[in-house]
């Protein structure tokens, strides 16, 4: 995985190219292995493949997948990424733009144009349309709220469902700020603010702090959640504390399925039937917690952080499975646990994406990012220093 004329940073160590591509290519991958069997449960999956989904497959209902409800008019399976990387790369695309941190305008002054106005490759319609024609519900709210309503960004958010929409694509925020977890989530929890309220633009800043902790030299699953927890409030804090506990009580993803959701299920307001959400479903709370990030970060620590592990815990746990492989996929990968080359390749064939190119752009970004924030930095303790704060150091 590591990228064309870059050079590991040492035996045991991973280079910021090589986090930052591990990342966004497992997150994609992990996406794709999980789509297929998004919606259904364990038992379900079994049933369904023969045993344990161990790789990419095909879509549930077969050739029918055009027509076949509730997955239609979506090809989910055979490789193919679903709105989670579609999201993710276009917030890169933002990046690019920008070239620094970002906030809820650039939200709505690049992101919302970039998905209704240029159409774009969409592995599960196998057709060239724009990205908004894909996007979920929930995602289309930040066209009617941003481009429609003209809401302010910064509270567009507020009204939509409360899910796991915004979180989904924040890896980018934290391999901006690779190994300061506490910008990520500052700066996640701007941006997530034009799309999510409570504990959903919440799991956004914490899944971007946690991508941004993985990063960090000789960070490990333990020090992933230390840090996740240490900045995660609410239900959402108690659900990654419960869960992860939980994980820690399991040998394998096997045993880690039933106790990870018996120990989310108190926070998490779908409820038993994925496809049925109770009356209080995705409403705002303090008490509660999207099961998508909880679940994740228990799945790292099930695999003590190693991508293929907690990836196919993850597929199989089922319901929201995509989005749970896509951040558990980023963050082993963010650790520097390798992404299977073989996973990659058919993937990124079959979605005839280049897996690899958003990396570039965004390891790039992230350099650029650094220097201004030094210089920034610098400004500041010169200023303090001359309000006789404290003297600058040579």
């Amino acid at each position: 995985m590591t990228p064309k004329g870059e050079e590991s940073s040492g035996p045991g160590r991973h280079s910021l190219d090589e986090r930052i591509t591990a990342a966004l290519v497992g997150a994609a991958v992990g996406d794709a292995l999980g789509g297929p069997v998004e919606g259904y449960s364990p038992d379900q999956i079994t049933d369904r493949h023969g045993g344990r989904v161990h790789g990419v497959v095909g879509p549930w209902h077969g050739d029918a997948w055009r027509t076949a409800r509730p997955l239609a008019p979506y090809h989910k399976g055979d490789g193919h990424v679903t709105d989670d990387t579609l999201m993710t790369h276009a917030l890169i695309r933002v990046y690019d733009r920008v070239r620094d941190h970002l906030d809820a305008y650039a939200v709505a002054d690049h992101l919302v144009p970039d998905l209704m106005g240029t159409p774009r490759w969409i592995p599960e319609l196998e057709a060239e349309t724009l990205p908004l024609h894909r996007l979920f519900l929930a995602e289309k709210w930040l066209v009617a709220r941003l481009a429609y309503g003209h809401a302010d960004p910064r509270e567009a958010g507020v009204g939509n469902i409360v899910n796991c929409g915004a979180a989904m694509y924040m890896a980018p925020v934290g391999l901006v700020n690779a190994a300061h977890p506490a910008a990520a989530y500052a700066e996640a929890l701007d941006v997530a603010g034009a799309h999510q309220s409570s504990y959903g633009r919440e799991a956004a800043g914490v899944f971007a702090a946690a991508v941004a902790a993985a990063t960090a030299p000789g960070a490990t699953p333990d020090s992933v959640v230390a840090a996740a927890l240490s900045l995660a409030k609410d239900g959402t804090r108690t659900a990654i504390e419960k869960v992860c506990e939980a994980a820690r009580g399991c040998g394998d993803f096997e045993s880690a399925l039933r106790p990870l959701r018996a120990a989310v299920a108190p926070y998490d307001t779908v409820g038993p039937d994925y496809r049925a959400p109770s009356l209080g479903a995705r409403r705002p709370s303090r008490l509660h917690s999207i099961e998508e990030l909880p679940v994740a970060l228990g799945m790292l620590v099930v695999s003590g952080g190693d991508y293929r592990h907690a990836v196919l815990g993850s597929v199989n746990y089922g319901r929201d499975c995509d989005s749970i492989a896509t951040m558990a996929g980023a963050l082993a990968g963010a650790l520097g646990s390798p992404v299977p080359e073989d996973w990659a390749k058919t993937v990124a064939e079959a979605s005839r994406l280049d897996l690899w190119e958003p990396a570039r752009t965004l390891a790039g970004v992230a350099r650029e990012v650094f220097a201004r924030d030094v210089e920034r930095r610098r400004a500041h303790e010169e200023a303090f220093a001359a309000l006789g704060g404290t003297a600058c150091s040579d």
